[in-house]
C-alpha cells in the first residue's frame, strides 16, 4: 500500500497534535511545533480555528476542577484592584498611542482592548461592534498572536529570575498576557498554584467584555449584540463541584490532568495560525504601537506585584 504524499501534511499534523497532549512537550514547546509546522509545511485544514476555541474552552473548564472555592477567591480579591488599574491606563494609554502615532483609529481600539482585557477574545467581541474589516481583524489579532508567543516562552523564565512566587507570577501572567490560552500555558509552565491563580484572575479578567463593549457600542453607536463568554460559567460550576461535592477528589484530579494536556493540544493549534503571511501583514507601526502597550502593562503591573503582593 503506497503513502499519498498529499496526505502527509494532514498526517504529521495529526502526529504533533497528539504528540502535545503527552507529558514529554510542555506548552511552550507545544506552541512552537505549531509554527514550526505552519511556516516548514503548510498551513492546516479550515475548520482548525474552530476546533481550537472548543478545546480551549473545555479545557478551561476542566481546569476548574483543579481549583478551591476559598482559593479562587483569595486569587479573585488580590488581582480585583490591578485588574481595574490596567484596564483603564492600557484604554488610555492605547487611545493615545494610536493619535500620536496617526494609526487607523479602529486598528487602535482592538488592539487595546485586546491587550487591556483578554486577547483574541476581547477582539472578537468588539469587532462587530466597531464594524471592523477583515484587514484591521487580522492585522490586530496577528500583534495579540504574536505577543503571547513571546510571553509564553519569556515570562516563566523571567518569574524565576525575579523569583516571584506561584501567586506572584498566577497575577502577573493574568494581568500582563493577552489570550487565556497563553496565559494558562505560562501558569502551567510555572507551576500548580501559579495554574489556579492565573485561571482564575484572568477569567475574572475577562468578564470585563462586557461593560467595555457596552462602552464601545454607545461611543459607535451600534445595535450589535455583546457575545458573552458562556463556559466562564461552567469553570466556575467546576470550582464550586469540585469544592462541595464529596468523593469528587479522585475524579477531580484526573479531569484536571486531561485538561492541562489538552491545553497543550490548543496551543500548538494556536501556534499553526502563525505564519510569516501573519507576521508580513501586520506593519510596523500597530506592532510598535501593540508592543509598547503590552510592556507597559508588563513593567506596571509587575512593580506592583513586586511591592504589594506576596
Amino acid at each position: 500500500m503506497q503513502l499519498n504524499k498529499a496526505n502527509l501534511p494532514n498526517i504529521l499534523f495529526f502526529i504533533l497534535a497528539v504528540l502535545s497532549f503527552t507529558p514529554w512537550i510542555s506548552p511552550p514547546v507545544a506552541l512552537v511545533l505549531g509554527i514550526v509546522f505552519v511556516n516548514f509545511v503548510g498551513e492546516p485544514m479550515a475548520q482548525t480555528g474552530a476546533y481550537t476555541k472548543r478545546i480551549l474552552q473545555y479545557s478551561i473548564i476542566g481546569l476548574g476542577f483543579g481549583i478551591n472555592y476559598n482559593e479562587a477567591l483569595a486569587a479573585g480579591k488580590d488581582g480585583f484592584m490591578l485588574t481595574v488599574m490596567t484596564i483603564v491606563l492600557v484604554l488610555i494609554a492605547g487611545m493615545l498611542l494610536g493619535k500620536v502615532l496617526g494609526i487607523d483609529k479602529t486598528i487602535s481600539r482592538l488592539i487595546s482592548v485586546g491587550t487591556a482585557i483578554c486577547g483574541g477574545s476581547a477582539i472578537a467581541a468588539v469587532s462587530p461592534i466597531l464594524r471592523a474589516d477583515n484587514r484591521q481583524n487580522s492585522i490586530s489579532l496577528g500583534i495579540v498572536f504574536v505577543l503571547n508567543a513571546m510571553a509564553l516562552l519569556l515570562f516563566p523564565w523571567i518569574g524565576k529570575l525575579l523569583e516571584l512566587t506561584q501567586n506572584q507570577f498566577g497575577i502577573w501572567s493574568a494581568i500582563a498576557i493577552h489570550d487565556t490560552s497563553s496565559v494558562v500555558g505560562a501558569a502551567s509552565n510555572y507551576g500548580l498554584e501559579a495554574l489556579q491563580v492565573a485561571t482564575t484572575v484572568k477569567l475574572a479578567r475577562a468578564l470585563w467584555i462586557i461593560p467595555i463593549a457596552l462602552l464601545y457600542a454607545v461611543i459607535a453607536r451600534s445595535e450589535t449584540k455583546i457575545k458573552f463568554p458562556y463556559f466562564i460559567i461552567w469553570f466556575v460550576v467546576a470550582i464550586l463541584v469540585n469544592s462541595f461535592l464529596p468523593g469528587i477528589e479522585e475524579i477531580s484530579a484526573i479531569v484536571s490532568d486531561i485538561s492541562r494536556a489538552m491545553l497543550k493540544v490548543a496551543l500548538f493549534l494556536i501556534g499553526t495560525g502563525l505564519s510569516v503571511k501573519v507576521f508580513r501583514e501586520i506593519g510596523f507601526k500597530p506592532f510598535f504601537a501593540g508592543f509598547t502597550l503590552w510592556l507597559f502593562i508588563s513593567a506596571t503591573s509587575l512593580l506592583f506585584i513586586l511591592y504589594t503582593i506576596q
